[in-house]
């Protein structure tokens, strides 16, 4: 019985050896990995323009919307043109966003007509990015099913980056493009 403990006693003993062994011979362990918290987003910088308050450059949170930036800016005047602006719509740092004025009632002849003729619908390029139905209507061979056929791909691919992108709205090729090019804008 005495080589019984013995042999027990080698091998409970070789074990605690290659135990200890394997133990010193392991991989050394590393340091631990600090967490560290996301970085906040960058705020956005937008220039407000038209019938705004106090038109101007404003830093807002990266999060913030087209009537964020118009209460940043004082709010609206009373005759802006509140139809044609989405406030909803997100801002990307740099933007520019002109706020429209209602159109005038009279003609700038000052003869009490109050119906404007074709001429002076236009006094400035209409953005195709924020214009209305019946400004895009106004422009020469766009009539109201094609103006409502630009605000439908507006709204599905986003705004136009170009002017010359119009012409992916369908019905509107080359031959339309060129009588228009010069009474539209992107800005």
């Amino acid at each position: 019985m005495k080589k019984w403990w013995a042999f027990a006693g080698a091998i409970l003993f070789g074990f605690l050896i290659a135990g200890l062994l394997f133990l010193l011979a392991g991989q050394p362990r590393g340091q631990p990995i600090p967490l560290v918290p996301a970085p906040s987003p960058m705020p956005l910088t937008v220039y407000l323009s038209g019938a705004i308050s106090q038109p101007g450059l404003y830093t807002l949170p990266a999060s913030s919307r087209i009537s964020d930036a118009v209460q940043a800016a004082g709010g609206l005047l009373p005759e802006a043109d509140t139809a044609s602006l989405n406030l909803a719509a997100p801002l990307r740092d740099g933007q520019h966003i002109r706020v429209p004025f209602l159109p005038s009632k009279t003609s700038p002849q000052g003869d009490g007509n109050t119906q404007p003729d074709a001429e002076s619908t236009i006094l400035a390029p209409i953005n195709i990015n924020i214009a209305n139905q019946a400004e895009l209507d106004s422009l020469p061979e766009i009539g109201p099913a094609l103006a409502n056929a630009i605000i439908q791909y507006r709204d599905e691919h986003g705004p136009f980056e170009t002017i010359e992108d119009i012409q992916k709205v369908p019905g509107i090729g080359p031959a339309t493009f060129e009588m228009i090019k010069n009474l539209i804008t992107v800005d």
